[in-house]
């Protein structure tokens, strides 16, 4: 694991003025469950910051316990960005987050702010720190539904085979759990008649850039993923489910597919046992936790990483401060 020295000559040269007039962002990453909310929290107090969230599952109104969302009263402490923007049954494209994003961390820019991108979804963070330009074809309803149908003949497996016969650079970067992603690669493919993959380019990023990472070793990891389920549940995740069930969002949307609201949504509906349900939400995150490894690799050089056991909130302060002394903002 990369040590957090204070050293940043990696991620910032002094000698490249262009680089370095560029408006800052600060990244806070790691997997779920490892404790990014709360020290970004703390950060953002300490230094006069706003959060930029980079998680897929924050963007939904109604669906905050099962999410670990921040609660209202840390958002009071602390100005949050794309948190609950979206009903459940509408579902955000990459270019879509991408576009609001941006204009969040401009706002902030712009108010003389330090933003702080804080977040495990691996595929936001690396889209704004490499300047990611994906296609931004329009949804076709109906190509989708027929798409989510054709899934349901032959399983989600099944339709990302296809797409890996079609597009094997696209396949190879989609989980094939990912049902949602995998049609969001066929739609495009089938409505421009081009490769999703040859479709997305990249430029430039406008900001430069400083990754800060926050880990603990699997084993505590999984004790406090194990925990923080309970404690979900205690707090009323169930009900939480129903809730959403009640209000007319169907257990099949995109954003149910979400570990915690699946494996419920089957609860409710009698398929299986709560203590289950449980089960396989434990199951499920540490596999997540896995997958985001992918993302947030241990060796990655533009990542600064800490343990969350040691305290890093002074030394992750201090190594910010430095940082942005380098050049004005």
């Amino acid at each position: 694991m990369r040590s957090a020295s204070l050293d940043i000559s990696s991620q910032a040269d002094p000698g490249n003025q262009r680089a370095e007039r560029r408006p800052p962002l600060v990244a806070i990453v790691g997997p779920t469950g490892v404790g990014k909310t709360a020290l970004a929290i703390q950060l953002a107090q300490r230094l006069e910051a706003e959060i930029v969230s980079a998680d897929s599952r924050l963007l939904y109104r109604g669906m905050d316990i099962g999410t670990a969302k921040p609660t209202l009263a840390e958002r009071a402490s602390v100005p949050h960005h794309l948190i609950d923007v979206a009903e459940p049954d509408q579902v955000w494209s990459l270019a879509q987050y991408l576009s609001a994003a941006r204009r969040a961390i401009e706002d902030i820019h712009r108010r003389k702010r330090l933003p702080l991108l804080v977040g495990g979804t691996g595929q936001y963070l690396r889209s704004l720190s490499e300047g990611w330009r994906p296609p931004e074809v329009a949804p076709l309803p109906h190509l989708r539904l027929a798409l989510e149908n054709w899934a349901r003949q032959i399983t989600p497996a099944g339709l990302h085979q296809r797409l890996r016969v079609i597009d094997p650079t696209a396949a190879e970067r989609i989980d094939p759990r990912n049902l949602r992603r995998t049609v969001r690669a066929l739609e495009v493919i089938f409505s421009t008649g081009t490769r999703f993959s040859e479709q997305r380019s990249r430029s430039q990023p406008p900001y430069r850039m400083l990754q800060l990472g926050l880990t603990l070793p699997r084993p505590e990891l999984y004790r406090r993923i194990d925990a923080r389920i309970e404690q979900m549940i205690a707090a009323g995740l169930v009900e939480e489910v129903a809730a959403l069930l009640e209000g007319g969002y169907a257990p099949k949307l995109p954003t149910f597919s979400a570990i915690g609201y699946r494996e419920i949504s089957a609860y409710l509906q009698g398929e299986i046992s709560l203590g289950e349900a449980v089960r396989l939400m434990k199951r499920q995150t540490r596999i997540f936790v896995r997958r985001q490894a992918n993302w947030f690799r241990l060796d990655d050089p533009n990542i600064h990483w800490f343990n969350a056991d040691e305290n890093p909130l002074e030394r992750m302060e201090t190594l910010i401060r430095r940082w942005l002394a380098m050049a004005d903002f």
